[in-house]
């Protein structure tokens, strides 16, 4: 897209609100040419009254899709009553999203995503603000773990290409050095090996030093990479072998993103520790890291907080939005038009390989045009995202019916057509 182009749209911006954000805010993002300003399920609207399909979904967060209704209402109704008195205090709907939350982490599903019964474990759950504060979390409670119960252990093996924040700490656990430039010198305690590679992983586990293992089910930021059911199962079992915690990172894979409320169910394993934020509360700002009773019982008053975590307006979005998931269906929607999604990219022109699960997809080009894509593509009504200039990353709200779908490829394949 030529710079008059770009400039030509940007009349889908308030003028006052680009002047704005360009003088004001720091840019620690390249801002696409539109302001959206209404949506409704997988719609988004601009200031200008123009529609789009969205693909990207708030960056995997809007789950229900934009303006759900009982999100609309749960979050009316508490912000007239109460929303933070700090976490000295009982809280409405706290603890009733915590037990939902553990029914979901129990859950079993078949390798398809198809849920079966329940493990029958409870899970205590921290609430925090992003999922970077949930990684904070499960990096201190295996901490704590390795100091409790492996003679001081202390060091997290994570795997390449991983992504589990920007805060210092989830940085250094960030499997991609591209992420620490210019942030050295970061927390020690913290190595990475190939994913899918579990005799790596096992060598350096018997070098000694670990406390745990941290990974993601799909890489989403490294380029949509999924762990493999069967290393998946490995892992467990050789954390289970050495006393180590196992870590799984949903933040961008949970509720039911992949199609089974959480992406780790569908290799049959149960982790120590989950990280989850992106579509727990459908956009609204919210993480949490939960954990087996027996390893969350590891911190006590004092040992972590948040000033914000788990107030009373969060809980009551989250809830609602848990509360939809579940009893919607939305698992078996996510399967059915995650492979019809599957099977529209896969026919693509150009497009090598298609990865993911439900409606998180990576689509491999082999031409280098994925920036252009992203960019063109808002030209044609596509709110798109790109992983490097090869790679387009596809998490819509999960209500996105088959017909958008069908929509949405038309388009895209056409752009590519132009581009390629």
């Amino acid at each position: 897209m030529s710079e008059d182009e770009k400039n030509d749209q940007l009349i889908a911006v308030n003028a006052e609100e680009r002047r704005l954000d360009d003088t004001f805010v720091m840019h620690t993002y390249g801002r696409m040419p539109v302001e959206f300003v209404s949506g409704h399920g997988a719609t988004l609207v601009d200031a200008s009254g123009r529609e789009y399909i969205d693909l990207l979904g708030g960056i995997g967060c809007a789950s229900l899709g934009h303006a759900h209704p009982a999100v609309v209402e749960a979050l009316r109704e508490q912000a007239g009553r109460i929303w933070q008195t700090g976490n000295y205090f009982y809280a409405e709907n706290r603890g009733e999203l915590a037990s939902a939350l553990s029914a979901l982490l129990s859950t079993t599903t078949d390798e398809g995503g198809h849920e079966m019964g329940s493990t029958g474990t409870r899970w205590k759950t921290f609430f925090a603000n992003s999922g970077a504060e949930a990684n904070e979390g499960a990096i201190k409670l295996a901490r704590r773990w390795g100091e409790t119960n492996l003679d001081g252990a202390s060091t997290i093996v994570t795997a390449r290409k991983s992504f589990h924040g920007r805060t210092l700490a989830t940085l250094a656990a960030t499997g991609q050095d591209k992420f620490h430039k210019s942030f050295r010198p970061l927390p020690e305690g913290f190595v990475s090996v190939p994913l899918n590679d579990i005799y790596t992983l096992r060598e350096r586990v018997e070098r000694g030093g670990i406390c745990a293992i941290m990974l993601e089910c799909v890489q989403g930021e490294g380029g949509v990479w999924n762990a493999n059911y069967d290393y998946l199962r490995d892992v467990r079992d050789l954390c289970t072998e050495k006393g180590l915690l196992l870590i799984i990172d949903e933040v961008q894979t949970g509720f039911y993103r992949c199609g089974s409320p959480f992406c780790f169910q569908r290799s049959g394993i149960e982790p120590d520790v989950v990280a989850m934020a992106k579509g727990i509360a459908g956009g609204f700002p919210m993480g949490a890291v939960a954990a087996r009773a027996e390893v969350a019982d590891l911190l006590q008053p004092g040992d972590h907080g948040s000033t914000f975590g788990g107030n009373a307006l969060a809980c009551a979005v989250g809830l609602a939005c848990v509360n939809a998931l579940a009893e919607g269906e939305m698992g078996e929607h996510v399967l059915s038009v995650g492979r019809h999604l599957r099977h529209r990219l896969t026919a693509m022109s150009h497009v090598s390989e298609v990865r993911g699960h439900g409606l998180m997809r990576g689509a491999q080009l082999d031409v280098p045009i994925a920036t252009q894509v992203v960019e063109e593509g808002l030209a044609d009504g596509l709110v798109m995202n790109h992983v490097g200039d090869s790679i387009l990353r596809f998490l819509p709200p999960l209500v996105i019916t088959r017909e958008e779908v069908d929509e949405a490829c038309d388009r895209l394949e056409a752009l590519i057509g132009r581009l390629a």
